[in-house]
């Protein structure tokens, strides 16, 4: 039965992701949030970790997010409405500027601080936070920062792992080994890490299927 219900959140993810998806907000400050909807699933991470292409390869386009050699390119909350045309939509995907990136400046970094941490402290319709961690690099303290936040926020937030398809298997083993350890103590960490790769779609029907989990339990 078990196994039934998980094929069942898989189908449900497929379906979830193949329906409409369209950009409908960006969020600069916190006074610009849109009102409150459906669910929303916030994805954060290193500037470099691959989120945008994550993003692109959960929803089956190219250019949903912008992807760049440049690190640092989302600079505001962008809203996504995913599952049904805007107003009906059934889940919100929100891009969250990247950080942990030097080379932008001190007041940059303060500004996108804030907003994260007002979007993260006040948002009712926030289902959780899917927190990226290259899995070639493993936790640096800027993610370290991210984690202590969503802690502190009480905010349930969840490890994926990306660059999947660049280590060898004893490798990712070692990895979630690791990743599994440092979220031991962590009050507001989801369990379960998911290792996945956009270029290669390894781990991606994974992270709809639980997504649709997540959505299904939250409208129970």
């Amino acid at each position: 039965m078990q196994e039934a219900a998980e094929t069942d959140f898989a189908e449900q993810g497929r379906l979830l992701f193949a329906g409409p998806c369209d950009f409908i907000f960006a969020s600069a400050k916190a006074s610009d949030l849109p009102p409150l909807g459906p669910p929303e699933v916030a994805f954060a991470g290193r500037s470099n970790v691959g989120k945008s292409s994550l993003l692109n390869a959960l929803t089956n386009r190219k250019t949903l997010a912008r992807v760049s050699n440049t690190p640092g390119r989302t600079q505001q909350l962008n809203f996504f409405a995913l599952g049904g045309a805007p107003g009906a939509e059934r889940l919100r995907l929100v891009d969250m500027p990247g950080y942990g990136y030097a080379a932008v400046g001190k007041e940059k970094v303060a500004s996108w601080s804030q907003l994260m941490r007002d979007y993260l402290r006040g948002r009712a319709s926030l289902a959780r936070v899917f927190v990226l961690i290259d899995g070639r690099r493993g936790v640096k303290p800027s993610d370290e920062e991210m984690f202590d936040l969503l802690d502190q926020s009480a905010v349930s937030y969840q490890v994926i792992l990306t660059k999947r398809d660049e280590l060898k298997a004893a490798e990712r083993n070692e990895v979630l080994a690791r990743m599994t350890k440092a979220l031991e103590k962590r009050p507001a960490a989801f369990p379960e890490i998911i290792f996945t790769s956009a270029h290669s779609g390894e781990g991606i029907a994974e992270l709809r299927g639980s997504i649709a989990k997540l959505i299904a339990e939250r409208n129970a």
